[in-house]
């Protein structure tokens, strides 16, 4: 199995690894990019059972990438010889195209054609053509592919040349005994990548200084951008669970985002939903949400000042958002990767065969 160091991949890759593991199922995780932290070390470790190895490299869409992608892929069909598994599962947009003598499954997890559909509303500029062929050449070599939302398989399909009858829709899942809210203090809270345009956080960092309550954010970007808001940074997943915790009120106001484990980590916690009305968010979240467009700062204040003021409808929210959020287990998640597994499996062997 592949996962990124950047994001919520990283925290997909945990959860169904650990959760495979738990089945008896042996797990290689093969992890690409920046440099692990040391939350994200002690995180893979304390994972009973869980080989895993890191190489540094540039994913598919950083500046410059292709040497690095190209050498990392040689690094994963040399980790394949090695470990020899009966299923490789990618979760970059890379590597479906690698002869690894077994079935591949692909989670398009994100894709920058589609962030700039949804974030610039308008096609990428020519310089990213390669990354476009790049990606399609993977999601075609792949032998089944999964996505985390309706929503982002047909936006996925509206980019590419798939064919979503070899592909599935698999929501994210937790492991929920990891999740309790804690007393709620008069908090709003958002984590993402702040520097990442489609996370939209300048709207809630505008709404900051006009409400009642304290806004903290955790995440890396610059400490100018945050306005009023109390910035955290990078913080680890222990300490992220803190924080979801005891804040009464989580926002994410993002212009794209295939699922958000975030959200659903706050939902767990006990928290207040406000989020943007994007297809993902709808999808997953019904009328267990609060929903503001992404372009809205003055419904972003109002929906935020409703739910400060008024006691009982924060909390009927919360306890929706939470009863919501139980669906997302880990448990149904892995179920559902190991039918697509089975599925891969028996396609490769009536249609590509191939010694595993």
């Amino acid at each position: 199995m592949t996962g990124d160091t950047v994001g919520g991949v990283w925290t997909f890759v945990l959860e169904l690894a650990a959760s495979l593991l738990r089945r008896g199922i042996e797990v290689h995780l093969a992890a690409i990019g920046p440099e692990l932290s040391k939350a994200q070390r002690e995180e893979a470790n304390s994972i009973s059972g869980l080989q895993w190895s890191w190489r540094p490299s540039k994913l598919e869409w950083m500046d410059n990438p292709w040497s690095e992608v190209c050498d990392t892929g040689l690094w994963l069909r040399q980790l394949s010889n090695e470990f020899r598994p009966d299923l490789v599962h990618l979760n970059t947009l890379s590597y479906g195209d690698v002869e690894f003598g077994a079935p591949i499954v692909q989670t398009v997890h994100s894709c920058v054609s589609c962030w700039w559909s949804a974030v610039k509303q308008e096609a990428p500029p020519p310089r990213w053509s390669y990354y476009r062929r790049h990606v399609t050449a993977s999601l075609l070599g792949a032998d089944f592919l999964a996505a985390p939302s309706y929503a982002s398989l047909c936006e996925t399909a509206g980019q590419y040349p798939i064919d979503i009858t070899q592909a599935a829709v698999i929501h994210n899942g937790l492991e929920q005994s990891k999740f309790a809210p804690a007393p709620k203090e008069p908090l709003i809270l958002s984590a993402g990548r702040l520097w990442d345009e489609a996370k939209n956080i300048s709207l809630l960092v505008e709404a900051a200084g006009k409400v009642e309550w304290p806004v903290v954010l955790a995440g890396s970007g610059a400490a100018s951008s945050a306005g009023t808001c109390r910035l955290l940074g990078a913080v680890g997943r222990a300490e992220l669970r803190e924080w979801q915790a005891k804040a009464a009120i989580y926002v994410s106001p993002a212009k794209y985002e295939p699922f958000g484990l975030c959200v659903l980590e706050a939902a767990l916690s006990g928290c207040a939903l406000v989020l943007s009305d994007i297809p993902s968010f709808r999808e997953i979240w019904g009328d267990s949400a609060t929903f503001i467009q992404p372009d809205d700062g003055a419904g972003l204040l109002t929906a935020l000042r409703w739910l400060i003021r008024d006691d009982c409808s924060r909390q009927a929210m919360a306890e929706r958002a939470t009863q919501r959020a139980r669906r997302y287990s880990a448990e149904r998640m892995t179920d559902e990767y190991l039918s697509v597994y089975s599925r891969a499996r028996i396609w490769r062997t009536e249609e590509q065969p191939c010694a595993l």
